[in-house]
């Protein structure tokens, strides 16, 4: 049965921020009272705070109900999107379900009160998880050893430039070795962390057919390449069949091959970036493992690398040396410690629960299921009067594809961010849009192994109802959504640095120097 939602509503409450609730005195909970004789021991609570860490004034914090305080945040979800809602198509991010066995071992009291200064003797069982499921990664890429503490794709990507910088410079070559190549198709983080680890970036173009295109490689790379930064799948969601001989390139000319984990999902028990030859790989854990990662974080990007890299990894190390588990400061080739702690270890406990629910069966039909359903959405759009499919319209896609919206836009001058914005009406978070560049109004589809044929019918149904009212009432498409709890909004306003308010601080302060 096909599922289509055109009466979706989505909540819409005006609700004030929590600050403007409540009023002086209502109390949620009153935290109990030490016993008298452990004030008669120790004196009042309050004196045994240092005296710099003592405020002179309470700070401002709302004064609700407990009533009050559930309704207010019932209250947001209402107005939130989320995989737990429908179908989130986003694009080269793998929204996918987060299954609740997996929130569930993460919030067990072992990892929910696990403090990160306790005594590693003390969390033997945590440090067993992270290195059980560090071996696991490295079994998945194909990589010699792997780092948890990166907190995100990005800065995975940062550390691995930085591991290629360490190990050019450990050579003697980092002053004439200064290039990253990145193709045209890359995600935008990937020169942005080439240019913070000092690298130029070189561009090279991709051929017809949407992959890398070799003879420009061969032209780009000299004695000054670093590296080349690659995801295979590319981000129109084209495997990279040369990927043998783009690394024999990158390696006969002394540089490094950096794999951005982004597109993992696709190739999970199928094909590993180690045995493609790929140096160093960062696996976006809260994309491909289950963790859904709207709203900037959680994230965990930790990065793999080949054996000879290894001594790059930063510190700490988590080893087991037969008996116990350990944390190994002892490595002085470690590039840096690039994060507090040992990473966000709920995310990644997150990944162990989902790992090993699947098993090795599991994770390989994840990927076989994403491709099906990426493949079987890419046929009914690619039907619709008014898209186009580029680079190849007959070639399979992996885990994501990209379409043009530029048929609809030259006939109605409907662009694909107006149909992104019409399809929230019709109960779909809307795909990735104008990325990659180098297609022309791009469309941007992953619809993940997460949903079934029903969802994939109904996003499609919806795309189709748009695409024929965008040629009926173009100003209708122009000026949604209308259902949602916010309406249209102009995206570079709220997006100015002067137009964001990211706290109640510069709210009111905002609010003296209206006043003033």
């Amino acid at each position: 049965m096909v599922v289509s939602q055109p009466s979706f509503r989505q909540a819409r409450w005006d609700e004030p921020i929590i600050f403007e609730l409540g009023a002086p005195g209502r109390r949620g909970h009153i935290p109990p009272r030490p016993e008298p004789e452990v004030v008669e021991a120790v004196g009042p609570i309050e004196d045994l705070l240092p005296e710099e860490l003592v405020r002179k004034e309470p700070p401002r914090l709302p004064e609700m109900s407990e009533p009050e305080v559930v309704r207010h945040f019932v209250r947001l979800s209402q107005m939130n999107y989320c995989p737990d809602v429908g179908l989130y198509p986003l694009g080269s991010c793998t929204m996918k379900y987060n299954p609740k066995i997996c929130d569930l071992v993460a919030s067990t009291d072992q990892v929910r009160w696990a403090h990160p200064y306790q005594d590693e003797r003390t969390v033997q069982g945590l440090l067993a998880i992270l290195y059980e499921l560090k071996k696991w990664l490295a079994e998945i890429t194909g990589t010699h050893e792997v780092s948890l503490l990166p907190a995100a794709g990005a800065h995975g990507e940062f550390l691995g430039c930085l591991i290629i910088r360490a190990y050019h410079k450990r050579k003697g070559q980092l002053v004439e070795r200064r290039e990253m190549i990145v193709p045209d198709s890359a995600h935008g983080t990937n020169p942005a962390s080439a240019a913070m680890a000092g690298f130029k970036v070189i561009t090279i173009p991709s051929g017809p057919d949407g992959c890398v295109d070799v003879e420009a490689l061969k032209a780009a790379v000299s004695k000054r390449t670093a590296g080349l930064m690659l995801t295979n799948p590319n981000t129109l969601g084209i495997f990279e069949s040369k990927i043998k001989e783009i690394a024999e390139i990158i390696h006969d000319a002394g540089g490094l091959l950096y794999y951005d984990g982004a597109n993992l999902n696709a190739i999970l028990g199928k094909s590993r970036p180690g045995d493609m030859g790929f140096d160093i790989v960062h696996i976006n854990i809260h994309k491909t493992f289950g963790t859904p990662h709207g709203g900037g974080g959680p994230g965990s990007g930790p990065i793999g690398v080949v054996e000879e890299l290894e001594p790059f990894l930063p510190v700490p190390r988590i080893e087991y040396d037969g008996e116990r588990y350990c944390l190994n400061w002892d490595k002085p080739l470690a590039v840096a410690k690039i994060r507090a702690f040992l990473g966000n270890v709920a995310v990644l406990v997150r990944a162990y629960a989902y790992i090993l629910a699947l098993g090795p069966e599991g994770l390989k039909e994840a990927a076989e299921v994403s491709v099906l359903n990426s493949n079987y959405l890419l046929k009914k759009l690619a039907s619709l009067e008014g898209i186009e499919v580029p680079y190849g319209p007959d070639r399979p896609r992996k885990h994501e594809f990209v379409v043009s919206l530029k048929p609809l836009e030259r006939s109605t001058g409907v662009r694909a961010l107006n149909v992104a914005k019409r399809l929230l009406d019709h109960g779909y978070h809307a795909p990735t849009i104008y990325f990659p560049p180098i297609v022309d109004e791009a469309f941007m589809v992953e619809p993940t192994e997460s949903f079934g044929v029903e969802d994939l019918d109904g996003f499609a149904e919806a795309m189709r109802a748009i695409l024929e009212e965008a040629r009926a009432e173009p100003e209708k498409v122009l000026k949604a959504p209308y259902n949602t709890a916010v309406g249209r909004v102009d995206e570079v306003r709220a997006s100015h640095p002067k137009t964001m308010v990211l706290s109640w601080r510069m709210l009111k302060e905002r609010e003296g120097l209206s006043r003033a």
